[in-house]
């Protein structure tokens, strides 16, 4: 997961500062030439939205299994899971009345 996340964090980086630098050289550019680099930009604009949006999906997917593991769990194992519950309402309750 960590490394997920690193690889993630330096993909977006490296694309943003590409295309920073491709905006730096449209600003300076003039007629085809500052099509080509802006159509460059987009392009890597779009592939950075496309990738977080399979990331977007693969933590949705992720989220619904867990969340689908937790209600299994509760359901095979409901007094297990009321007492824990209770003690640490019991213990919230505790730590609250002390302020």
């Amino acid at each position: 997961m960590t490394d997920m996340r690193e690889s993630t964090t330096e993909e977006f980086v490296s694309v943003l500062s590409d295309a920073e630098d491709l905006l730096k050289q449209a600003g300076s550019a003039t007629g085809e030439r500052a099509r080509d680099l802006r159509a460059q930009v987009e392009a890597k604009l779009l592939a950075a939205k496309l990738r977080l949006q399979e990331i977007q999906g693969a933590t949705a997917d992720r989220a619904k299994d867990a969340a689908r593991y937790a209600d299994d769990y509760v359901h095979s194992n409901p007094w297990p899971v009321i007492g824990v519950a209770a003690a640490v309402g019991f213990i919230a309750g505790v730590l609250t009345s002390r302020r």
